[in-house]
């Protein structure tokens, strides 16, 4: 079998920054043992496999190490090769995943993401293992959604930090999110997913998903201007919308194109 594969940056408009994904278009599914060994070849944050559907284009997404719910810059990716290179010419795709209907619309140069809002609660009991392998004494406070959110008071604290992967991984959780206000933009975050083979993910659109929620209410705006302060960096344009949706918008560059032979 031959599987056509393409390799985008997302959430930026520059080559080698953003977060890197590798699309795979499908005709009919192959098993899911197949697709996990493909993304852990491919050794990249995500790996992202769609298919025609009657009503859209059903949409998995598999890290180096498991096959997760909701990934932001892998279905922007996505989207970005169905209006590149596979003749897409609706202002508006339909995926369909584990997290419900995704919506993805054209804007300009951007493509937006339509997601569900996942507004992270405070939590006072959490895993030691959670500020000792972020070297961090005294957050702001720690919530909880899908990731654990640990608020800081700055910028410069959220660059700062330099994890210790050893003992977040210990913790059973998808991803730990660390963010603080912004000093060119509404805020700013990292991500860090060692349980899912990703010591630090670059861009992670699915963290906004509580980070729009919460900023809007601390900041007390509902249009917001986002950056990820991994190495390769990324920029975020989002909007809380009434319906506990949010949009999340970017930019993508492709990097390259090729066949896998399974």
């Amino acid at each position: 079998m031959k599987l056509d594969i393409y390799q985008v940056d997302a959430f930026t408009n520059t080559l080698f920054g953003g977060n890197p994904a590798a699309v795979v278009p499908l005709e009919s599914w192959p098993d899911a043992t197949l697709m996990q060994q493909i993304a852990m070849e491919n050794n990249l944050a995500e790996t992202v496999f769609f298919a025609k559907e009657k009503d859209g284009y059903r949409i998995r997404w598999f890290t180096p190490e498991l096959e997760i719910d909701l990934c932001g810059h892998a279905t922007l990716a996505a989207a970005f090769v169905l209006y590149q290179f596979l003749s897409y010419k609706e202002p508006q795709i339909r995926f369909l995943s584990q997290s419900g209907e995704l919506l993805v619309n054209k804007v300009g140069n951007k493509l937006q993401l339509n997601f569900p809002s996942r507004m992270p609660e405070l939590v006072t009991t959490y895993p030691d293992e959670l500020l000792k392998g972020l070297g961090i004494d005294n957050p702001v406070a720690v919530y909880k959604s899908r990731d654990y959110v640990v608020e800081l008071e700055t910028q410069q604290q959220v660059e700062q930090v330099k994890p210790d992967f050893s003992l977040l991984n210990k913790i059973n959780v998808i991803g730990i999110i660390i963010t603080a206000p912004g000093k060119d933009c509404d805020f700013v975050s990292r991500f860090f997913a060692p349980n899912c083979g990703i010591p630090e993910d670059p861009v992670t659109g699915s963290s906004h998903s509580s980070l729009i929620p919460f900023w809007a209410e601390k900041l007390g705006k509902k249009v917001m201007m986002a950056k990820q302060l991994s190495q390769r960096k990324g920029e975020l344009w989002c909007e809380l919308l009434e319906n506990d949706r949010v949009l999340i918008a970017g930019e993508c560059v492709f990097y390259m194109k090729g066949e896998i032979s399974v």
